[in-house]
């Protein structure tokens, strides 16, 4: 009867209605801290979570891993290809002439960087191919001129598949009328769409045309690389550099993209830590609770160790009713957080529909919705973290009362 006493009553304290309302409604806000607490965190985490996997995925996806480049520019780079894609965790190679320019129709005009690519090489080191709403890469052909268009910028020209932009580079070309800014007009034959910033700022075109458009004759800029591993970009890049020597430059995405990465993880651990804080705070008004609780049931602890309950029985009372509290609240947390995170997404969809307010503008942000991807790991590692500052809250409490002397309690009741 003695073994099973901190259970039974601890329970028993939790399910009591208790004559003294306020530490009712103590126990009731530990609770609910500890709720939201936990939700708050699991949501918060997932979001960010999913910010991460879009940047890996989308932006990171459109951006080449790495960028080989020669300041003259590559003649003989299909050998070059076939060499690094040798390698061991090189997966894709494609050459690429890139070219700021202004693209311009009806009075409108809108900045934007012009990739031109080899359809049939592009699909080994980005994704465009996966995101075209119109068109395809496919009807990218030499001397068609051609060009592919972000959703947005598309959207801000006011064009669409089968219409005419003019494209402006700034460099000059020099007839006998004077010098003239250096211009072609290009049929929009694809739009595509990634929900990043890039589908406002950037462009696909036959790499065969920006060369002619350039003058670059059969040079190209250089050459994408694609890694079997992201992270990997940085230090296969600098052996692949110092293999070739001088006269070449890598880029990768760090240099491009690394800050923005560096940031989403330095805001989840901030964001944890801040909302870890919360959840503390929340577990340890159960050591208010349990004190007042304490303080209240003094006469039957007194009564409990005359008849042969033990310190340690005491202090198990008092933990066990913590506990039932804690446990409850983080539980209760746990369903509504991954609820959220596993809606979070269709609920600001539908707000965003309902109201008119978009939350993420895509001119800001690098992408234009709110992302969650739920991470079990985390669940576990909240949960287990909750739980921790839990009982920790109810050591000091359950000491307390376990000190208590029946002589000192009874002598006046």
């Amino acid at each position: 009867m003695l073994d099973r006493l901190p259970f039974m009553l601890g329970l028993r304290y939790v399910r009591a209605k208790r004559r003294n309302h306020f530490i009712s409604f103590i126990s009731l806000t530990s609770m609910l801290g500890l709720m939201l607490g936990v939700a708050v965190l699991i949501l918060v985490l997932s979001v960010m979570n999913g910010f991460d996997h879009e940047l890996r995925s989308r932006v990171l996806g459109m951006v080449p891993h790495t960028r080989i480049e020669a300041p003259s520019g590559m003649t003989d780079w299909q050998p070059l290809a076939e060499r690094l894609t040798q390698r061991e965790r090189v997966i894709g190679a494609a050459p690429y002439v890139q070219q700021q320019g202004m693209f311009s129709i009806g009075g409108r005009n809108e900045g934007a960087m012009v990739n031109g690519i080899a359809p049939q090489a592009e699909a080994k080191v980005s994704i465009i191919d996966d995101h075209m709403v119109q068109g395809s890469l496919d009807d990218l052909k030499a001397g068609d001129w051609k060009v592919v268009l972000g959703e947005l910028l598309a959207r801000r020209l006011g064009v669409g598949v089968g219409d005419r932009v003019t494209l402006l580079v700034p460099e000059a070309s020099i007839t006998p009328g004077g010098v003239f800014p250096r211009l072609k007009r290009f049929t929009v034959s694809g739009i595509f769409s990634v929900g990043a910033d890039l589908d406002a700022s950037l462009a696909y075109a036959h790499i065969a045309d920006m060369q002619t458009l350039a003058r670059m004759g059969d040079d190209v800029g250089g050459l994408r690389l694609e890694f079997d591993d992201l992270f990997a970009a940085h230090g296969e890049t600098r052996q692949i550099i110092d293999e070739l020597g001088p006269g070449y430059r890598g880029i990768d995405w760090t240099l491009t993209h690394g800050n923005l990465f560096q940031a989403i993880q330095m805001e989840k651990r901030m964001i944890g830590l801040l909302l870890t804080v919360i959840i503390a705070v929340a577990a340890f008004n159960i050591v208010s609770t349990l004190v007042m609780v304490v303080t209240d049931k003094k006469a039957d602890i007194a009564i409990l160790r005359t008849i042969g309950a033990t310190p340690g029985s005491i202090m198990g009372i008092f933990i066990v009713q913590g506990l039932a509290i804690g446990i409850i609240g983080i539980l209760i947390g746990v369903g509504v957080g991954v609820t959220l995170a596993l809606t979070i997404a269709d609920l600001i969809a539908w707000f965003e529909a309902a109201t008119g307010i978009q939350f993420l503008d895509a001119n800001v942000y690098f992408i234009s919705y709110l992302p969650s991807r739920l991470q079990w790991s985390d669940v576990g590692t909240i949960t287990l973290a909750a739980f921790v500052l839990t009982f920790l809250s109810t050591l000091y409490p359950a000491w307390r009362a376990s000190r208590i002397q029946p002589a000192d309690v009874l002598r006046y009741e």
